[in-house]
Order: structure tokens, then C-alpha cells, then sequence
């Protein structure tokens, strides 16, 4: 059942209007079952002073583009009520006739365009209105006897609107049929949602998860668990099984539904999502279509469903089921964009937001993994919808015309606008090594300052952590996963690559920086200082970028690899020839995948930076000692010493190596590979003939 969360300690220290407003409205959208991400709308009406002082009575209603769980006041749209109450003398009123009248009654010209569903708020006469899309409404608005239920429920209490898609039209129809029934209560909106009103918002809040509870009371008591979905079909693989699967398949899937844009995934096997996919009706309720126009949105009409019976073994198999599920999704989605196309419109991505997997789970599609995370918490919903649906009578959904009126609805088209244009790295994931360190953790802000996704792959994992929660807070959740892993390390290279496919779906920008420094004369050199440079930064290079050149071949998609290198690759450093010779390796490394990558669309480029002592875990270390003496300075005369040696005269930061970096993996470098930049200030002994 759903619970109310209404707390009258906080709800008392908030003025009433507007304040109350957003307390109950994060609340309704804090329980998803109330109400989708993005979707439903709630009002306040009250009284307000104007620029000249008068008393004039204002709705507050949410505005277009943001969602209820998160929304503050700044995204409540205030209009005049004595501009509104006209409009319901009107027969018709077009979208954009609607819009246009809306934004002179705004008293804020700097508020958020008013929802399309405003003037449902504005008609009802009552004082808060809430309008929502619960799991158990949408579950009797889907269902082909929902009305009969909802007598059996609701009695003489509700009011049932046919489907119409939101606007002036469906606001008159429920305002008319609200007025006609002195005993409404509730406004049920056939494969749409609810609506409920009270004279206080507490009073409003109550009454919709009443409402809800209602209804959920009387379809739990008519669910059998046995026969749910047409029972079980496939029994669910273990959880450490569906994972690894998972893992294995995205590249592939990744590289299937990136058509001219990449997509980030994400991976769910939530009990539910399970349940369904493994069911014997899943096939056939699963094509369906949308539970609601808000789950449509973000999900596509259907889903896709692979026909596959769940086996370990048979991985090869699941891939080519996927490679042609998608294939074959797209062309329908084509087919389906061109039958109902109206002048003017543009397709949007063929591929699927949605693939479920028997006995694995759900594989979703972003332009980011929090739109994937959205298409997935729909799903949820639609599952919710369709239990529920099914429990009561037979699940129903909008004619196919009306699906793709909703999905290129312009004014639905018009929220896509409200989001920020992408940047260069926008819908990229980029694996760092040494992501702990000063220049793996300023390459990671300096790319995720662009749209990237970053994994930062370290055997500081605690200091990778720091760098991903500071991340994460700034940009939001999971833009940075942090991972522990050694590079010398064979099988832990590959687990860090399977955990960023299942994170993310995939790779397409890899920083080769994880990083160590000796220093001794060439007679003093050890095997076991030859080889732990030798280990860690020629052998922990190979690893790391053959892993991802595996990866980068079967998405399909190309991808860039930055070696992180030095200024001794190409320069004979005075007592450090282990570590040079280990550099000069990871620069012709370097060379020969960019030889081989080309064909794949890979490039490799190398950057030569010098005494980068910010941040740097290498510089805290005996180098610094080791540098000093031999130079025959003291070790604090070492960033001096550095920048008086450089043409520029000038020190090296870490924020100019992740500068030369987002440089070769931007488009700004398309046509370059196997080249090596020099970021060191100017040493004229280091300078490349």
C-alpha cells in the first residue's frame, strides 16, 4: 500500500500557496507508484499582490519540463485566474492557440512555460488539485473493465474521462463531468491517470493516496501470484550469472543502438522486471503497447523482448539474437515512423529504450545513464500497470496512430528543448588509470565537464571513491564509477572492463596514466627496479589498451586511447633508464595499436608531459629525492629547478596534461593517430627530430 508521508511538524513551519505547494508535490513524486518521473501536475490556488498592489487571485501550477519529486518553486508557473475563467465559455481551443493565451496570463514573465494541462487545474473549482499516474489507476484505466471496476471501487464517487490527449479539450471534459456529479471525488482518465482535489493540501494530498489505496486494496485481493503474466515460462539465472551475461552482451548491444549518436546502458534484473520477462504472456503483453503517453515517452511504444531460453553456455547465441532483435526493431520502428508521419517531422532514434532478456533482466538505452535509468524506472511502472491490468480483465493500450501523436507531440518535443545542448563528450565513457592521481582525477572532472562518463580505475580505490563521490555530487549519480585494479594485473584489468560494460555499456575513451618513478644510476639498476618499471608501465599499457581495443572492435563504434607518457620517452634521463626505456616503450606501444586500430576507427595518440609534481603520488615518493640529488639541488628547489630549465619559463599542472588529453579525445583530432604531443613548458633537449 502506498504510505502518506505528509508530516505535519514540517508542513506547519511553511506558508501556505506556494510553499505547501512544493512541499506536497516532492512528496507525491517521492513514491514513484504515485507518479512517474517527469509526469503528473499539481495547483495551488491563492492570492497574491501585483506590481500595482491589488489583490489578484493566481494558480500556481507546475511547469512544463521538470519533475515533481525535485521541483521548487522556481518551477511553478503563476498565472491569473481572471484571464483563465474565460476559457471555459469556449467550444475549442487549438495547442497552440492554448500555449500562446497561457503566457499572457503569466504574472512572471521569467516562469516556466505553464504545463499543457494546466487548464485542467484551472476549470476544477477547487482550491488544490492534484493530477497523478499511480500504478493501481493506470492498472483500471488500462484494463478493458476498468469502468466496471471503478463502480465496484468508487460507486457514485468518480468520474470516467474517455482517452483524450491532454489539453483544452480533456480539461472541459473533466471540469464538465466533475460539475455534473455533486458527489465526485476523483477523476479516473482512461489510459492516462488521476485526478483529486481538496479545500487544503493536506487535505488534497490525503485524498490521493486514499484514492490510490482504494484501488490498490481491490486489485491485490484479485492478483494470484501463480497465474500472474500467464505464469512462469523461464526461471531466473543467479544473480552473479545474469551479471557476467550482461557484461558480455552490452558492447555488443551498445554498439547495435548506436546508430549517429552513442548510447549509455544500464542494467536492471529487478524481481519484477525477472518475473515478466520470464512469463509466458511476456511476448504477447509486452507488444501491447504504453501503459500511459508519459510511460511512452521514454520508453517507445514496445519493448524489445529477445527470444532466448536463459543458458550460460549459449552466449554466442544471445548475441546474435540481440545483434538481430535490434536490427529488426529498427526497421519496424522505421516502418512504424513513416505510416504516421506528419509533415515536417524528424525520427527520432530507431533503436530500443527497452530490451528484456529472459531469465537475465533489462538492458536500457540513454543518451546518458540517467535517461537510461528513466526509460528503466518506467518500465517498472508499465510492469506495475500491466499486473494490475491483468488481474482485473485484459491489458489494452492507444491505437498506434495515437502512441506516435504522442511521441512527436509538439509540445511534448518542446521539453526536449529545455535540456542542455550536449557537449563533446556527451554520451562517451572514459576509462582512466591512475584515476587517484593529480592527472587522472583532473583528466576525469575536465572530461565529465563536458558530458563524459568516467571510470576511474586505480589501486588507491579509497582515493579513486573521493574523486567519484566528488563527481558524482557536482554532475549527478554515476557519472563516476571508481573501480580498484592493477595494471599489471591480467584478470584484473579484464574485471574493471567487465564492470564498466555493465555500468555503462561500454567504452570509448581510455587514459593510459596509472604511473610509477625510479631513479638510480645504470650500474645500480636492479632486475627487480628494471622490471617493476618494465611491469607497470610497459606490460600495465599493453593490458589496459588491449583490453579496450577488444572492447572498442565490438562495439563497432571506433574510440581514442591517450598513453600518458613523459618527456623521457623521447629524452636519455640522466639516472633513470629503467624508467625511460619503460616510457619510450608506451610511445612506440602506442604507434603500433594506432597502426593497427585505424581499420576499427581507433586512435592513439601519446602525451609527453614533465615534472608534474601537483598532486602527484609519484612526486610525494623518493623521485622527488631521487630527481633532487641527481640534479644536486635540494628536493623543495625542484619546481624551480623545473621551470627555469623550460623555454616558457613556466611549471606543468596537472590541468594542462587533461587539457592535451580532451584534446585527443575530442573531435577537434579526428584525423589524428599515432601522434605524440609535448606538454613540458619547452625542453629544448626533449624536443622531438
Amino acid at each position: 500500500m502506498v504510505q502518506s508521508l505528509w508530516d505535519n511538524t514540517k508542513a506547519s513551519q511553511l506558508q501556505e500557496g506556494l510553499d505547501q505547494l512544493v512541499y506536497r508535490s516532492n512528496l507525491i513524486g517521492a513514491d514513484r507508484r504515485v507518479c512517474n518521473w517527469g509526469g503528473g501536475n499539481t495547483s495551488s490556488k491563492t492570492t497574491v499582490r501585483d506590481f500595482r498592489g491589488r489583490e489578484v487571485e493566481v494558480m500556481y501550477v507546475k511547469g512544463s519540463g521538470s519533475d515533481l519529486a525535485t521541483m521548487k518553486a522556481g518551477n511553478f508557473t503563476g498565472l491569473r485566474m481572471d484571464d483563465i475563467r474565460p476559457l471555459f465559455e469556449r467550444p475549442e481551443m487549438s495547442d497552440e492557440e492554448m500555449v500562446g493565451y497561457l503566457a499572457h496570463c503569466m504574472i512572471d514573465a521569467k516562469h516556466p512555460r505553464a504545463s499543457i494541462e494546466t487548464l485542467l487545474h484551472a476549470f476544477l473549482p477547487f482550491k488544490h488539485v492534484d493530477h497523478t499516474h499511480p500504478d493501481a489507476i493506470i492498472s483500471l484505466c488500462c484494463a478493458d473493465n476498468g469502468k466496471q471496476a471503478a463502480r465496484e471501487i468508487y460507486g457514485d464517487r468518480f468520474v470516467w474521462v474517455p482517452y483524450v490527449r491532454p489539453g483544452f479539450t480533456l480539461s472541459k471534459m473533466i471540469a464538465e463531468g466533475v460539475l455534473a456529479n455533486p458527489k465526485a471525488e476523483l477523476v479516473l482518465m482512461e489510459k492516462h491517470g488521476l485526478v483529486t482535489w481538496g479545500d487544503t493540501a493536506e487535505a488534497c494530498y490525503e485524498k490521493t493516496i486514499a484514492i490510490i489505496n482504494e484501488a490498490e486494496r481491490y486489485i491485490e485481493a484479485r492478483v494470484d501470484e501463480a497465474k500472474l503474466f500467464g505464469g512462469v515460462k523461464h526461471e531466473a539465472l543467479p544473480a552473479d550469472v545474469r551479471r557476467d551475461i550482461a557484461a558480455q552482451v552490452m558492447p555488443a548491444v551498445r554498439g547495435a543502438v548506436s546508430d549517429t549518436k552513442k548510447m549509455i546502458l544500464s542494467f536492471d534484473d529487478g524481481e519484477d522486471v525477472l518475473q515478466f520477462a520470464g512469463s509466458c504472456d511476456c511476448a504477447e503483453l509486452s507488444q501491447v503497447g504504453a501503459a500511459c503517453p508519459d510511460h511512452l515517452v521514454h520508453t517507445k511504444v514496445v519493448p524489445l523482448l529477445i527470444d532466448w531460453t536463459p543458458d550460460p553456455s549459449d552466449i554466442e547465441g544471445l548475441k546474435a539474437k540481440l545483434a538481430a532483435g535490434i536490427s529488426a526493431y529498427k526497421e519496424l520502428y522505421a516502418a512504424y515512423f513513416e505510416r504516421n508521419k506528419n509533415e515536417g517531422d524528424v525520427m527520432f532514434e530507431a533503436a530500443p529504450r527497452v530490451i528484456l532478456i529472459p531469465g537475465v533482466g533489462m538492458i536500457n538505452t540513454g543518451k546518458s545513464w540517467a535517461m537510461s535509468q528513466i526509460s528503466g524506472a518506467l518500465y517498472h511502472r508499465a510492469i506495475a500497470v500491466m499486473r494490475g491490468a491483468t488481474a482485473l480483465g485484459r491489458f489494452v493500450s492507444l491505437s498506434e496512430n495515437e502512441s506516435y501523436n504522442v511521441e512527436y507531440w509538439p509540445l511534448e518535443l518542446y521539453k526536449l528543448t529545455l535540456a542542455p545542448p550536449e557537449a563533446e563528450f556527451s554520451r562517451k565513457v572514459a576509462f582512466i588509470t591512475g584515476g587517484a592521481g593529480g592527472i587522472g582525477s583532473e583528466t576525469a572532472r575536465r572530461l565529465v565537464s563536458e558530458g563524459a562518463h568516467v571510470v576511474l580505475a586505480d589501486l588507491n580505490l579509497e582515493g579513486a571513491q573521493k574523486v567519484a563521490s566528488e563527481i558524482n555530487e557536482k554532475y549527478g549519480d554515476n557519472r563516476a564509477l571508481a573501480v580498484k585494479m592493477d595494471v599489471t594485473d591480467e584478470e584484473a584489468v579484464a574485471a574493471a572492463y567487465t564492470e564498466t560494460a555493465l555500468a555503462y555499456g561500454g567504452v570509448d575513451i581510455i587514459v593510459n596514466n596509472a604511473g610509477l618513478a625510479t631513479s638510480s644510476p645504470f650500474d645500480e639498476t636492479t632486475l627487480k627496479e628494471w622490471n617493476l618499471n618494465i611491469n607497470v608501465l610497459g606490460t600495465g599499457y599493453f593490458l589496459v589498451a588491449r583490453e579496450a581495443f577488444k572492447l572498442m572492435k565490438t562495439q563497432g563504434q571506433g574510440g581514442n586511447m591517450v598513453f600518458i607518457a613523459s618527456k623521457n620517452a623521447v629524452y636519455a634521463g640522466k639516472n633513470a633508464s629503467a624508467y625511460s626505456a619503460a616510457k619510450a616503450l608506451e610511445a612506440h606501444l602506442a604507434r603500433c595499436i594506432a597502426a593497427e586500430g585505424g581499420e576499427y576507427g581507433i586512435r592513439v595518440n601519446t602525451i609527453l608531459p614533465d615534472a608534474i609534481l601537483q598532486g602527484s603520488a609519484i612526486w610525494n615518493s623518493n623521485w622527488r629525492n631521487e630527481r633532487a640529488a641527481a640534479y644536486g639541488i635540494e628536493p623543495d628547489q625542484l619546481e624551480e629547478y623545473y621551470r627555469k630549465r623550460t623555454t616558457l619559463l613556466v611549471n606543468i599542472f596537472p590541468k594542462d596534461i587533461a587539457e592535451g588529453i580532451a584534446f585527443f579525445a575530442s573531435s577537434r583530432s579526428d584525423k589524428t593517430t599515432g601522434c605524440m604531443l609535448t606538454i613540458d613548458g619547452g625542453v629544448p633537449a626533449a624536443f622531438t627530430r
